[in-house]
């Protein structure tokens, strides 16, 4: 009976004309989650220095907190769990947000992708469930419902204070651009805006847009994978400021209070824009970047070839 029913599911599955689910919107970064050695010292970090608010927080039985929110805008935000282990990487994962979650995760089912076997609500009301690219990294898919946390607190929880009101881009490790491709392009439906690099011989970067709209994933390439607690440089967040001269004063203001010692120093990035690179607690890097090259003109895509994929072990 077993191998009859087998018979007849492939056999469906081969019907030609047969449809797959369409891909629902992708239509930006929601959020991307860190693990933090220290809460209190993130929270100052992100709070009393970048200037954001903590709208809301979980937390364990034990009354200690489970995770919280850094609101950037009303639909992005960074999360950050306490550390299970000391000395690891600092990512946990990145979110996309979508229009339909269960239709995303019918169409990624049928093109092959492990997905749970519902969409569940989660703490805060929103529905979500997680995938994982051919890195390791988690990747959620997030839908904002009207009930759920997100939304009841749209307009609310935007200081003044805050050093940046969106965060164009998130960068994650890459070993192998084909197969990472192959799925953010190839079954996410990104597409490739820009390729950059600091050394003429090997690719370096690579930008993937999500389809419905403006952010995009920066694909950081290696040839050799860096150790769990040398990624926080890689493993980066990106937030768009209208005049980084500005910003840097505005910081350099608030830094003695939190005492935050590294320099700040203003460069121009080989994608000719001007940038600032920030650490917080535990390393990982808080770009500032402006909006525009430093000349109006859009900085020429590399033609190096990528590192050649690692081997495995």
């Amino acid at each position: 009976m077993i191998k009859l029913l087998t018979c007849l599911l492939l056999l469906a599955l081969s019907i030609p004309g047969r449809t797959e689910p369409a891909r629902p919107h992708l239509t930006g970064i929601s959020h991307i989650a860190l693990y933090v050695h220290d809460l209190n010292q993130s929270r100052v970090f992100y709070k009393d220095f970048l200037g954001f608010a903590e709208p809301y927080w979980l937390t364990n039985q034990d009354g200690t907190t489970r995770m919280t929110w850094i609101k950037i805008n009303d639909l992005q935000s960074i999360e950050l769990f306490p550390e299970a282990t000391n000395g690891t990487d600092r990512l946990y994962h990145l979110a996309l947000e979508t229009d339909d979650a269960p239709g995303m995760r019918n169409y990624l089912a049928a093109r092959g992708v492990k997905v749970p076997a519902t969409v569940a609500r989660g703490k805060i009301g929103n529905l979500n469930f997680f995938i994982t690219d051919p890195d390791g990294h988690a990747v959620e898919i997030v839908q904002y419902l009207p009930s759920g946390w997100t939304m009841l607190n749209a307009g609310k929880f935007l200081p003044d204070t805050r050093i940046a009101t969106r965060m164009p881009h998130v960068g994650v490790l890459a070993g192998d651009l084909e197969a990472a491709k192959a799925f953010y392009e190839g079954i996410l439906g990104l597409h490739e805006l820009w390729r950059g690099t600091r050394n003429p011989a090997m690719l370096s970067w690579v930008h993937e847009q999500v389809p419905e709209g403006p952010d995009f994933i920066e694909l950081m390439l290696y040839a050799q994978l860096p150790a769990p607690n040398k990624r926080g440089t890689v493993h980066h967040l990106c937030l768009e400021v209208p005049d980084i001269e500005k910003a840097r004063a505005i910081l350099a203001a608030r830094a003695p209070r939190i005492g935050y010692l590294r320099p700040m120093n203003i460069q121009t990035g080989v994608n000719r824009k001007r940038q600032l690179n920030l650490y917080d607690p535990d390393g990982t890097r808080v770009e500032l970047m402006e909006p525009r090259t430093v000349d109006g003109l859009p900085a020429p895509s590399s033609t190096a070839p990528p590192p050649h994929p690692p081997k495995a072990e």
